[in-house]
């Protein structure tokens, strides 16, 4: 996996903080206008669209973040009518076939595994989405997948992060991530590793914004008493967390970050029309989308892509660039 290469900042909180389904969210007439929108999803397609296959060019091994991730938003751009030429031809062939996931000549280890296989089943899971996986392969995908759960339900990518972040995700995001791959297992392990999860995401408290937005995404339209408890303390704290520029950070009391502030956008556009809990009326909840887009539009670099969000803030690394770029990308096609 690409190295982080992070300079010795101190992350001091301060007060402020798939494919995705394009959902309507009846935004207000202060919404950026159409064009600086379609402006803002090109430029951000043409840098993936560069980065993509560049990175298996250059390296003996396909990526978690340019082959998992952004392979993930450049699916959702095409499927919204964006031109992605042949970026995805190499990495869509290597993903139809997950029994070679792990010959992948990576330079990581074995702590790995567990989020490449995430990564990769979650954009193999893009791809059946636009009609172009196996559903074969999605079952293999699964099992692969199903394989690191935790007896508790929940998947621990790293024990020693505190909170996750744009390449390592944290439980509460991983669990949310490898809950939607497991939907599309009919076997019955996959069935059994389903139903842990689900069990976790009802049973967990969020305590954090990042934790809030996962188990918005891992709950998804469940209407059952058991998923409304923790819904509605993660609606709670998006809320309470939105800083005054529009983004949110890791806690409610952070300063806003790209990544944080694009994961929530994306749990809150998802939400959508369903019921709103008593943290958020439905305007809210659109002014709350609104205000999360103008900030994400803002932080955009001249390039298309959006700066890494890191841990501890401030650092430099190209893998959480990819990263975080392709989860704006995704709240923005989301949220449109």
């Amino acid at each position: 996996m690409e190295v982080s290469r992070l300079r010795s900042t101190v992350y001091s909180p301060a007060k402020g903080l798939a494919l995705a389904a394009a959902v309507a969210s009846g935004l207000t007439a202060h919404t950026a206008p159409p064009a600086q929108q379609e402006s803002a999803e090109s430029r951000a397609v043409a840098y993936l669209s560069a980065e993509v296959p560049r990175w298996r060019r250059e390296h003996p091994c396909y990526s978690c973040h340019n082959n998992g991730d952004a392979t993930r938003a450049l699916l959702a751009a095409a499927a919204q009518g964006h031109q992605v030429g042949a970026a995805l031809d190499d990495t869509l062939a290597w993903l139809a076939a997950p029994e070679r996931w792990d010959e992948n000549g990576t330079r990581g280890g074995s702590e790995d595994l567990p989020l490449a296989r995430i990564q990769f089943a979650s954009a193999l899971g893009a791809m059946a989405d636009a009609g172009r996986a196996d559903p074969r392969a999605l079952e293999r995908a699964a099992a692969l997948v199903a394989s690191h759960q935790g007896t508790d339900g929940s998947w621990v990518l790293n024990p020693s992060q505190t909170i996750g972040g744009a390449t390592f995700y944290g439980s509460a995001l991983a669990t949310a991530m490898a809950r939607r791959v497991l939907t599309r297992s009919s076997a019955p392990t996959g069935r059994a590793a389903l139903a842990r999860a689900d069990a976790w995401l009802r049973s967990f408290t969020p305590a954090t914004v990042l934790d809030a937005s996962s188990v918005l995404l891992g709950l998804g339209r469940a209407g059952d008493d058991a998923a409304r408890v923790p819904r509605s303390r993660a609606l709670g704290l998006l809320k309470e967390g939105q800083g005054a520029d529009g983004g949110w950070g890791p806690y409610v009391t952070s300063r806003s970050e790209a990544f944080d502030s694009a994961l929530a956008v994306l749990a809150l556009a998802e939400w959508g029309a369903a019921p709103s809990a008593p943290a958020f009326s439905d305007a809210e909840r659109r002014d709350a989308v609104r205000r999360g887009r103008q900030y994400l539009l803002g932080l955009q670099e001249d390039d298309g892509s959006w700066a890494e969000t890191t841990r501890p803030t401030g650092g430099e690394s190209y893998a959480q660039r990819i990263s975080t770029t392709a989860w704006a990308l995704l709240a923005l096609l989301a949220s449109r």
